[in-house]
């Protein structure tokens, strides 16, 4: 079962995405704040880093930014609701982000974009 760490403080999001991804036949671990997920993510191997961009203590960006430094290998994903360009997009992908997925999105496409990325 691959093993997803969700970041994001809205707890009825968090909530759903754990639902959906569950359902889906992943294993759903969910933390409120960067620093929890920094945590988290040094503690555990994860397939799958799901990240939301404005978060209480530190962005999304940053908490990708120090796990790449760390060489925590995983793929990497923002939920957002913030839409970014297409160039923004490529530079991500450049990075080392395998999706953007904006807020609000369908379970179909959650489940999809999840798959893809692990596939």
């Amino acid at each position: 079962m691959k093993k997803i760490l969700y970041v994001e403080d809205n707890q009825d999001t968090a909530e759903a995405v754990k639902i959906i991804l569950t359902k889906a036949g992943f294993d759903v671990t969910t933390k409120p704040t960067g620093q929890e997920g920094l945590t988290e993510a040094k503690k555990h191997n994860f397939d799958c880093i799901l990240l939301d961009i404005m978060l209480p203590d530190m962005s999304g960006w940053d908490i990708f930014e120090h796990l790449k430094k760390s060489k925590i290998k995983a793929k990497y994903a923002f939920l957002s609701a913030i839409p970014v360009s297409v160039e923004r997009k490529n530079d991500l992908m450049k990075s080392g982000v395998s999706e953007y997925i904006t807020k609000p999105f369908t379970k179909t496409d959650l489940i999809n974009r999840v798959n893809k990325m692990l596939a």
